[in-house]
């Protein structure tokens, strides 16, 4: 009996094995031709969203030659989240459908060059763990030397999953 048991439960084993090695996932990516890369890619119900930069504060004046203002860390991660929370509402998800995030810091020259943990933070809970949206994603923050873009203090990316 023992025997027969432990061949049915290895032939359970290996038949769903197969089914999840068989198993095809549907993947869309968003991007345009003006891009190098793509601003997400859907791989099932799963969303992978490319790192956001701030937009700026206040824009470029080529006319008076004064340089964009993007703002200091708590600054740019508000502008980064609410990018976020676009493209998400754009494919139908919000922000309690994140997952997983990943926050790249570079060190804030108004906080002496230090990365500003604090801003970030205050950014962040207003997106998270709140009364109204009381989910918080799994999530990493690590200090970079610097950023793609010379201004950048923070990039953020994400990986929201719809529910079924």
């Amino acid at each position: 009996m023992k025997n027969v048991l432990r061949t049915a439960l290895i032939t359970t084993l290996i038949a769903s094995a197969a089914t999840i090695a068989g198993a095809q996932v549907t993947v869309k990516r968003m991007q345009t031709d003006a891009s190098p890369i793509a601003s997400g890619v859907w791989a099932g119900d799963t969303l992978y969203l490319s790192g956001q930069l701030a937009s700026p504060v206040t824009p470029a004046d080529t006319a008076k030659g004064t340089a964009a203002v993007y703002g200091d860390t708590q600054a740019q991660a508000l502008s980064a989240l609410n990018k976020i929370q676009a493209l998400l509402k754009a494919q139908g998800l919000d922000m309690k459908d994140v997952v997983k995030m990943t926050v790249f810091l570079a060190g804030d020259p108004g906080k002496g060059g230090k990365l500003d943990f604090a801003g970030l933070q205050a950014s962040y809970t207003q997106f998270f763990g709140t009364k109204d949206q009381p989910n918080k994603p799994a999530r990493s923050a690590v200090q970079v030397a610097a950023l793609a873009a010379p201004w950048a203090l923070i990039e953020i990316e994400v990986v929201a999953v719809k529910s079924k």
